[in-house]
């Protein structure tokens, strides 16, 4: 395996970064996952885009969104695979014991895993830990994901595959690494993202291509919704069978499925939309 670490490609043994790095002190970092297929990663544009938003609100540099691309393109050539998971990595670099950044510079790493995709159906818990909508970190991905490993455990230790917050007024919002969508009366619906949610990458597709709507829910809503379903980059459209005891028997529903073909169809139209 080849991984790339501040600018160029090294062997696993050796790519390594400073134990005094912030992003591993204290999650001083930002990063993006991205489908990978057939050597080519999806909708890298609007992941980059989301990248330098990230990190400027968390205080970064921006980083060089070409320099970013010629290390995805050189970890994808080097490291051919049928599908992929792409991660790009993006910390404060070498900084002192604290919340202190020090000024040598950030770390960039570009690594890749096998994945596949996901088989079909899923299940899905509700957790009782809230999402900040109000945060110093709302709406940007950061390596900080404590609480999202400590949700996802309690929905593994469920037999599920995700774990859904609310807010911190008792509104959907998200899953530890997915956005949520239900449907209600026929309509395809999710929450905006003053819920708190993150700006996913294929739920903003889903929106632009599959007509879903934003609005308002209560956290309840899933214990009502017709259907539902959970977008990642990796997950695509996935349906959910089951939301904590309750099932939904024939998953996917018709509005789910129509969802799964647009975005099969157009996500296979254009790799980079």
């Amino acid at each position: 395996m080849k991984i790339w670490v501040d600018g160029g490609l090294r062997d696993t043994a050796d790519a390594t970064v400073s134990v005094l790095d912030h992003g591993l002190t204290v999650g001083d970092g930002v990063f993006e996952t991205l489908k990978t297929t057939g050597g080519h990663a999806f909708a890298l544009s609007r992941h980059l885009r989301r990248l330098t938003r990230s990190a400027l609100g968390l205080g970064l540099p921006e980083p060089d969104q070409d320099e970013v691309a010629r290390a995805c393109e050189a970890v994808l050539a080097a490291n051919p695979m049928p599908h992929g998971r792409l991660r790009i990595t993006y910390t404060g670099g070498i900084s002192p014991l604290g919340s202190d950044r020090g000024d040598a510079g950030t770390t960039l790493v570009v690594a890749i895993g096998t994945a596949t995709p996901h088989p079909g159906p899923t299940a899905i818990v509700t957790v009782p830990w809230t999402r900040n909508e109000r945060g110093a970190l709302t709406g940007l991905k950061t390596t900080s994901y404590g609480e999202n490993v400590v949700a996802l455990a309690r929905a593994r230790e469920q037999g599920a595959t995700e774990a859904i917050f609310a807010n911190t007024t008792g509104r959907l919002c998200e899953g530890t690494g997915s956005n949520i969508f239900v449907v209600l009366g026929g309509r395809l619906l999710t929450p905006p993202l003053s819920s708190g949610c993150l700006a996913g990458i294929t739920r903003e597709l889903v929106v632009e291509w599959a007509g879903a709507e934003e609005e308002d829910l209560p956290f309840e809503v899933l214990a009502e919704a017709e259907e539902v379903f959970v977008t990642s980059s990796l997950r695509d459209v996935q349906a959910v069978a089951r939301v904590d005891a309750r099932e939904l028997p024939g998953a996917p529903g018709p509005v789910t499925a129509k969802a799964m073909e647009v975005f099969a169809g157009r996500s296979a139209e254009n790799r980079n939309p």
